[in-house]
Protein backbone atom coordinates (compact mmCIF):
# COMPACT_ATOMS: atom_id res chain seq x y z
CA UNK A 1 0.00 0.00 0.00
CA UNK A 2 1.40 3.36 -1.25
CA UNK A 3 2.26 6.19 2.33
CA UNK A 4 -0.41 8.95 2.05
CA UNK A 5 1.62 11.12 4.21
CA UNK A 6 5.33 12.03 3.50
CA UNK A 7 8.02 11.16 5.66
CA UNK A 8 8.14 14.58 7.68
CA UNK A 9 5.19 14.30 8.97
CA UNK A 10 6.36 11.64 11.43
CA UNK A 11 7.81 14.77 13.78
CA UNK A 12 4.71 16.61 13.94
CA UNK A 13 3.71 14.42 17.33
CA UNK A 14 6.95 15.34 18.57
CA UNK A 15 6.38 19.15 18.29
CA UNK A 16 2.96 19.00 19.17
CA UNK A 17 4.21 17.57 22.52
CA UNK A 18 6.60 19.76 23.13
CA UNK A 19 4.84 22.51 21.87
CA UNK A 20 1.81 21.45 24.54
CA UNK A 21 4.94 21.48 27.17
CA UNK A 22 6.52 25.21 26.61
CA UNK A 23 2.71 26.26 26.13
CA UNK A 24 1.83 24.87 29.29
CA UNK A 25 5.41 26.52 31.01
CA UNK A 26 4.71 29.70 29.63
CA UNK A 27 1.12 30.03 31.22
CA UNK A 28 2.77 28.72 34.36
CA UNK A 29 5.45 31.70 34.22
CA UNK A 30 2.74 34.32 33.12
CA UNK A 31 0.49 33.44 36.02
CA UNK A 32 3.27 33.05 38.61
CA UNK A 33 4.03 36.66 37.45
CA UNK A 34 0.84 38.40 36.80
CA UNK A 35 -1.29 36.97 39.55
CA UNK A 36 1.42 37.86 41.99
CA UNK A 37 1.12 40.81 44.31
CA UNK A 38 4.56 42.12 42.97
CA UNK A 39 2.30 42.82 39.77
CA UNK A 40 -1.37 43.60 41.23
CA UNK A 41 -0.45 44.94 44.51
CA UNK A 42 2.59 46.86 44.64
CA UNK A 43 2.55 50.56 43.75
CA UNK A 44 -1.40 50.49 44.40
CA UNK A 45 -2.52 54.24 45.16
CA UNK A 46 -6.30 55.24 45.68
CA UNK A 47 -7.59 58.58 45.36
CA UNK A 48 -8.11 59.87 49.10
CA UNK A 49 -10.73 61.98 50.00
CA UNK A 50 -8.12 64.34 51.44
CA UNK A 51 -5.28 65.39 49.66
CA UNK A 52 -2.72 64.35 52.64
CA UNK A 53 1.03 64.87 51.80
CA UNK A 54 3.21 62.39 53.64
CA UNK A 55 5.89 63.85 52.32
CA UNK A 56 4.95 67.47 53.58
CA UNK A 57 4.04 66.09 57.36
CA UNK A 58 6.35 63.13 58.00
CA UNK A 59 8.73 64.60 55.28
CA UNK A 60 9.69 68.12 55.71
CA UNK A 61 7.69 69.08 58.77
CA UNK A 62 8.89 65.54 60.58
CA UNK A 63 5.82 64.38 62.56
CA UNK A 64 6.56 60.85 64.28
CA UNK A 65 4.10 58.60 62.24
CA UNK A 66 3.08 57.72 66.19
CA UNK A 67 1.16 60.84 66.16
CA UNK A 68 -1.61 60.03 64.09
CA UNK A 69 -0.98 55.83 63.78
CA UNK A 70 -0.97 55.95 68.04
CA UNK A 71 -2.13 53.08 68.66
CA UNK A 72 0.84 50.73 66.60
CA UNK A 73 2.75 49.98 69.81
CA UNK A 74 -0.40 48.54 71.47
CA UNK A 75 -2.56 47.46 69.20
CA UNK A 76 -2.62 44.80 65.97
CA UNK A 77 -4.01 47.42 63.97
CA UNK A 78 -2.48 50.79 62.78
CA UNK A 79 -5.25 52.80 62.99
CA UNK A 80 -6.55 55.50 60.59
CA UNK A 81 -5.92 58.88 62.58
CA UNK A 82 -9.95 60.57 64.14
CA UNK A 83 -10.38 64.03 62.93
CA UNK A 84 -9.78 65.23 65.87
CA UNK A 85 -6.02 64.79 65.40
CA UNK A 86 -6.14 66.62 62.12
CA UNK A 87 -7.93 69.28 64.28
CA UNK A 88 -5.52 69.55 66.74
CA UNK A 89 -3.42 70.99 63.86
CA UNK A 90 -5.76 72.50 61.78
CA UNK A 91 -8.17 73.86 63.93
CA UNK A 92 -5.42 77.13 63.99
CA UNK A 93 -3.56 75.70 60.62
CA UNK A 94 -5.09 76.53 56.83
CA UNK A 95 -8.31 77.12 58.63
CA UNK A 96 -9.69 78.32 55.31
CA UNK A 97 -8.05 75.28 52.81
CA UNK A 98 -10.45 74.59 50.52
CA UNK A 99 -8.28 71.43 50.43
CA UNK A 100 -9.14 70.93 53.99
CA UNK A 101 -13.44 71.25 53.65
CA UNK A 102 -13.73 67.88 54.08
CA UNK A 103 -11.95 67.60 57.66
CA UNK A 104 -13.92 70.83 58.74
CA UNK A 105 -17.03 69.23 57.30
CA UNK A 106 -16.76 66.02 59.13
CA UNK A 107 -15.44 68.03 62.50
CA UNK A 108 -18.90 70.01 62.28
CA UNK A 109 -20.68 66.91 62.08
CA UNK A 110 -19.69 64.17 63.45
CA UNK A 111 -18.91 61.83 60.67
CA UNK A 112 -16.00 60.43 60.23
CA UNK A 113 -13.99 60.44 56.73
CA UNK A 114 -13.88 57.78 54.55
CA UNK A 115 -10.27 57.03 54.07
CA UNK A 116 -9.55 54.42 51.03
CA UNK A 117 -7.69 51.54 52.71
CA UNK A 118 -4.19 50.87 51.09
CA UNK A 119 -2.47 47.70 52.65
CA UNK A 120 -4.91 44.63 52.51
CA UNK A 121 -4.06 41.21 53.82
CA UNK A 122 -6.48 38.42 53.32
CA UNK A 123 -8.77 37.48 56.09
CA UNK A 124 -7.18 34.09 56.96
CA UNK A 125 -3.88 35.94 57.61
CA UNK A 126 -2.61 37.98 60.61
CA UNK A 127 -0.60 40.59 61.13
CA UNK A 128 0.44 42.56 64.58
CA UNK A 129 1.52 46.18 63.94
CA UNK A 130 2.58 46.00 68.17
CA UNK A 131 4.56 42.79 68.22
CA UNK A 132 6.70 44.23 64.83
CA UNK A 133 7.36 47.99 66.48
CA UNK A 134 7.77 46.85 69.55
CA UNK A 135 11.13 45.05 68.73
CA UNK A 136 12.78 47.10 66.12
CA UNK A 137 11.16 46.40 62.53
CA UNK A 138 10.75 49.74 61.09
CA UNK A 139 7.95 51.54 59.48
CA UNK A 140 9.84 52.04 56.46
CA UNK A 141 10.40 47.65 56.07
CA UNK A 142 6.97 47.30 55.21
CA UNK A 143 5.37 50.95 53.97
CA UNK A 144 8.71 52.08 52.14
CA UNK A 145 9.31 55.63 52.22
CA UNK A 146 6.50 57.28 53.67
CA UNK A 147 8.11 60.69 54.21
CA UNK A 148 8.78 61.17 50.49
CA UNK A 149 5.51 60.22 49.28
CA UNK A 150 3.11 62.80 47.83
CA UNK A 151 0.15 59.98 47.90
CA UNK A 152 0.64 56.77 49.50
CA UNK A 153 0.78 53.93 47.65
CA UNK A 154 1.93 50.36 48.65
CA UNK A 155 5.39 49.82 48.11
CA UNK A 156 6.12 45.87 49.09
CA UNK A 157 4.45 42.97 48.11
CA UNK A 158 3.31 42.05 51.63
CA UNK A 159 2.82 38.60 50.39
CA UNK A 160 3.47 35.31 52.30
CA UNK A 161 7.02 34.61 50.94
CA UNK A 162 8.01 38.30 51.39
CA UNK A 163 7.27 37.93 54.75
CA UNK A 164 8.83 34.86 55.71
CA UNK A 165 12.45 36.05 53.95
CA UNK A 166 12.41 38.88 56.56
CA UNK A 167 11.24 36.03 59.53
CA UNK A 168 14.18 34.17 58.20
CA UNK A 169 16.75 36.99 58.74
CA UNK A 170 15.32 38.58 61.03
CA UNK A 171 18.82 40.42 61.76
CA UNK A 172 18.39 42.34 58.74
CA UNK A 173 15.75 44.24 59.73
CA UNK A 174 15.96 45.38 63.53
CA UNK A 175 16.65 48.77 64.84
CA UNK A 176 16.45 50.44 68.10
CA UNK A 177 12.85 50.39 68.78
CA UNK A 178 12.77 53.97 69.54
CA UNK A 179 14.15 54.66 66.18
CA UNK A 180 11.26 52.46 64.36
CA UNK A 181 9.54 55.55 62.30
CA UNK A 182 12.91 57.01 61.68
CA UNK A 183 12.99 57.29 58.01
CA UNK A 184 15.95 56.45 55.75
CA UNK A 185 17.41 54.11 58.55
CA UNK A 186 17.90 51.37 56.26
CA UNK A 187 19.87 53.06 53.35
CA UNK A 188 22.26 55.30 55.48
CA UNK A 189 22.93 51.33 57.58
CA UNK A 190 23.53 49.93 54.42
CA UNK A 191 26.00 52.39 52.73
CA UNK A 192 28.86 51.25 54.26
CA UNK A 193 30.00 47.92 54.35
CA UNK A 194 31.81 47.79 57.49
CA UNK A 195 29.21 49.33 59.33
CA UNK A 196 26.33 47.00 57.91
CA UNK A 197 28.29 44.12 58.80
CA UNK A 198 28.86 45.01 62.41
CA UNK A 199 25.03 45.92 62.58
CA UNK A 200 24.46 42.56 61.55
CA UNK A 201 26.52 41.51 64.09
CA UNK A 202 25.07 43.63 66.80
CA UNK A 203 21.69 42.14 66.10
CA UNK A 204 22.76 38.62 66.03
CA UNK A 205 23.56 39.51 70.09
CA UNK A 206 20.44 40.73 70.51
CA UNK A 207 18.56 38.59 68.62
CA UNK A 208 20.24 35.87 70.90
CA UNK A 209 20.02 37.45 74.08
CA UNK A 210 16.15 38.49 73.61
CA UNK A 211 15.22 35.37 72.52
CA UNK A 212 13.46 37.36 68.91
CA UNK A 213 12.63 34.30 67.08
CA UNK A 214 10.21 35.38 64.29
CA UNK A 215 7.92 32.16 63.97
CA UNK A 216 7.56 30.53 60.30
CA UNK A 217 5.03 28.07 61.34
CA UNK A 218 1.86 28.52 59.51
CA UNK A 219 -0.46 28.79 62.73
CA UNK A 220 1.58 32.00 63.20
CA UNK A 221 0.59 33.63 60.87
CA UNK A 222 -3.24 31.75 60.00
CA UNK A 223 -5.90 30.92 62.12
Amino acid sequence: MPQLFPRQVNVLPAASLFGALGGGVLVVLLAWYYLSPEFYEVGYMPDQPVPYSHALHAGQLGMDCRYCHNHVEQSPHANVPSTQTCMNCHGVVQTESAKLLPVRESWATGVPIEWVKIHHLPDYAQFSHAAHVNVGVGCESCHGRIDQMEVVYQAEPLSMGWCLECHRAPEEHLRDPSLVTQMGYAEAVRADEDAYEAYLAENRVRIQNEDIMPPQNCSACHY
